[in-house]
């Protein structure tokens, strides 16, 4: 069985003023945008467009084999998809992903330093397929509702346009969908009954 590996030795710092995170990450976060990014992982990947991947911890039945359609068309069609891969059905669409050729951006809710690469994801890595991005300083070694808040944040902003499977009522998935609309980032979603909260937010996928 595949050994986890640790991150550390393949740590970056991308500053603020990059110019590949200055014009969205700062406009959208404002005084709260991160000062650094850390990566670990072939940072030229952010040079390519990106789109955001949410979707809240409670999805309904008749989403799920939608969304792992719309994930396998998206993965075949060689997008980036960028995201925090933490709910159950984020995380099940991230094997999805890495199952396909093209770059993945995972962005835990935590520090990246000192942390270990579970072996599911080392292929990709080793492959130069997964960049792994945090906006959190060592001290921050565990994941918190919090953290999770402002990470999602961070990867709304860093993306091109943003696709919701699921955004339950009154969620903060929801409230993020919201708020990055209204910033002007484009937002699709799974045509469901259960996503009629979003109809005036996204458009279906293609």
């Amino acid at each position: 069985m595949m050994a986890s590996v640790a991150l550390d030795t393949e740590i970056s710092a991308i500053r603020r003023n990059d110019e590949r995170l200055i014009g969205s990450l700062c406009q959208l976060s404002g005084a709260s945008a991160p000062i650094t990014l850390w990566a670990a992982g072939p940072t030229s990947i952010l040079d390519g467009e990106k789109t955001a991947f949410f979707c809240s911890s409670q999805c309904p039945g008749g989403v799920i084999l939608k969304t792992f359609d719309a994930i396998t068309a998206m993965r075949d069609e060689g997008r980036t998809l960028i995201g925090g891969f933490h709910s159950p059905m984020e995380w099940e669409c991230l094997g999805i992903l890495l199952r396909g050729r093209q770059p993945v951006i995972w962005v835990p809710a935590r520090s990246i330093q000192g942390m270990h690469l579970k072996p599911e994801l080392q292929p990709a890595f080793e492959a130069g397929r997964l960049l792994i991005l945090s906006p959190f300083d060592p001290k921050h070694k565990r994941i918190t509702a919090a953290l999770a808040e402002q990470r999602n944040r961070v990867v709304g902003a860093l993306a091109d346009r943003v696709f919701v499977a699921h955004a339950a009522p009154g969620s903060k998935t929801l409230a993020l969908c919201q708020e990055l609309s209204a910033f002007g980032k484009p937002i699709v979603t799974i045509s469901d009954a259960a996503n009629a909260n979003l109809a005036n937010l996204a458009t279906t996928p293609e």
